[in-house]
């Protein structure tokens, strides 16, 4: 039955690709504003109509990102002395740090028990919200870059406030509401209920705490946040409830990721040149789905060929398939959010969570992010065509020149240097060593899994690891920061460089960017860059592991 669970993933993306994509399309191309965003211009003072160079949009994008961590930070730490605490202490400083890192850069990696540590009111009003804004940062920073492409002789980019404004207001919020009504329907809490006492199944007591978990569960996916309410994540009943609402919350982790190429090829004026970064995120992802599947089902390490499946780590309501699916889903975006333990699946099945993370989330990525940095590979596939025959490339009339490709590799570079680096500083320090619960192989792999998913602002852990220690906190933390904002530096500064050239006119030497042909060179591309960086590492780890099983 996993084929026809993902085969309606597919049917009820494209039903929505179109609409959803050009609605896109006319929130960001629209010069009038309405009287809620007219408000908050004014209270911000912020001037709606004046457009940005890429260097105060991006001044905009820090500083925004730099009050929500402090907000967020102060929130935490004042826990105790706000109302629906539910009694709970501040937040430790080390963990409050990482928390606020992680949810202002759209990671949400938890080095905490959602239930256990924060109050109702710093889940709505600072993790919730920075669900929202987050992911409407990612959003605003893609239709940047989308300008770049699509202006002539510019020195502008647009506003960054306003395209936050926008993309909060406009896109998220809406589709939140109602995907909200839906999860409340399908049986996720939504209320203010404090600890409840119950009697176990062994007998003894437990504490449940209700509280507003549907509405901040649908911006979780929505936004490919991954923050959960509960420490068991979308594996806890209250946030996943039956096999429908899991099918419902992956539709939701790759609606807005799938619809944007769309509005991407409206932007540029070239629908067709949508469909061809459609077709490579389609490609990668199917395949991604798919191999995680296969190694899942296939159970091809000793316990799980004994009993018939990989079923250890994973919901009896979901089985092997759905859980595969969704742990597929949630890597190559950047969401994080988890319906089972990927410390358990079997070792090239886990392989194949790492190694979705690893392709840059682009496949389709995360909202926003999984759009830029898709176009980023595409600049250096044309980059790389135009080598192979001697003239200089171009892509959608935009010459590819040495600045144009510098920042695209500084780009592509900045993710792999974080993992690989952080990666060997927590092998070779004793605090990184310490906190470690299982030696060799598979051991390798929980360190090089918890870098992997920070550096790249997944949030998804593979587990095995004790990572809310102060080492741990401040280095994850550290490649959160770096792994979120230095790409979104460069890619503004490409945008800017692209949006001031004139449009070079097409020639018999110009590649064709929408035809199967360069849709089969970026996947090569992409697959390649990753296999060259990080197949040493993957043969350390799960591989070796999978070679022992």
């Amino acid at each position: 039955m996993g084929w026809i669970f993902v085969a309606s993933l597919v049917i009820a993306l494209a039903l929505v690709h179109k609409p959803l994509g050009d609605y896109i399309h006319r929130v960001y191309t629209t010069t009038k504003h309405n009287g809620v965003e007219r408000f908050l211009y004014r209270l911000v003072g912020v001037q709606p109509d004046a457009e940005q160079k890429w260097g105060v949009y991006a001044r905009g994008v820090l500083a925004f990102s730099v009050i929500s961590l402090l907000a967020l930070y102060g929130l935490q730490r004042l826990q105790d002395k706000l109302f629906l605490s539910l009694g709970f202490a501040p937040v430790p400083d080390h963990i409050a740090w990482n928390t606020a890192v992680s949810f202002v850069t759209n990671t949400n990696w938890q080095a905490y028990s959602g239930e256990s540590t924060m109050g109702h009111l710093v889940q709505m009003s600072g993790l919730a919200v920075q669900n929202f804004v987050s992911a409407a940062v990612g959003m605003a920073v893609a239709i940047a870059l989308v300008r770049g492409f699509a202006r002539r002789g510019s020195d502008t980019l647009g506003n960054f406030w306003v395209d936050l404004v926008r993309g909060t207001i406009r896109v998220l919020l809406p589709l939140a509401f109602v995907g909200a009504l839906v999860l409340v329907a399908g049986g996720l809490v939504q209320n203010f209920v404090g600890p409840h006492e119950i009697t176990a199944l062994t007998g003894g007591p437990q504490n449940l705490t209700g509280g507003p978990v549907a509405s901040q569960e649908v911006i979780k996916e929505l936004g490919t946040n991954g923050g959960g309410f509960y420490n068991t994540n979308s594996a806890h009943p209250f946030e996943n409830a039956t096999s429908w609402t899991n099918w419902f919350e992956i539709f939701l982790i790759l609606l807005i990721p799938f619809a944007l190429p769309r509005t991407f090829g409206k932007m540029v004026g070239q629908p067709r040149q949508g469909y061809a970064i459609l077709a490579v995120m389609g490609i990668i992802a199917l395949a991604g789905i798919t191999l995680t599947n296969v190694f899942e089902l296939g159970g091809d390490a000793t316990v799980p060929q004994a009993v018939g499946a990989a079923m250890e780590g994973k919901d009896v309501r979901f089985g092997v398939a759905n859980s595969a699916t969704f742990a597929a889903a949630t890597t190559l975006t950047s969401t994080g959010a988890v319906n089972s333990f990927h410390d358990s699946y079997t070792p090239i099945g886990g392989m194949m969570t790492l190694f979705n993370m690893m392709l840059g989330e682009v496949a389709p990525g995360g909202v926003g992010a999984g759009l830029y940095g898709m176009l980023v590979l595409a600049v250096i596939t044309v980059f790389v065509a135009g080598l192979m025959v001697g003239r200089t490339p171009e892509y959608l009339g935009k010459k590819i020149g040495s600045r144009e490709i510098k920042l695209a590799s500084m780009y592509f570079l900045v993710t792999p240097i974080l993992v690989l680096a952080g990666t060997a500083v927590a092998m070779g320090n004793e605090a990184g060593l310490a906190a470690m619960l299982n030696s060799g192989p598979h051991g390798f792999s929980e360190i090089l899994y918890a870098f992997t998913s920070a550096s790249n602002n997944n949030g998804s852990a593979f587990g095995g690891v004790t990572v809310n220690t102060p080492w741990y906190d401040v280095a994850l933390g550290l490649c959160m920061l770096l792994g979120r904002f230095l790409p979104i530096i460069f890619v503004l500064a490409l945008a800017g460089s692209l949006a001031r050239q004139k449009p070079a006119p097409e020639s018999a030497g110009t590649l064709p960017t929408h035809r199967p042909q360069f849709v089969g060179m970026v996947v090569g591309v992409t697959l390649i860059l990753v296999a060259l960086t990080f197949l040493p590492a993957l043969a350390l780890g799960p591989l070796a592991e999978g070679l022992l099983s």
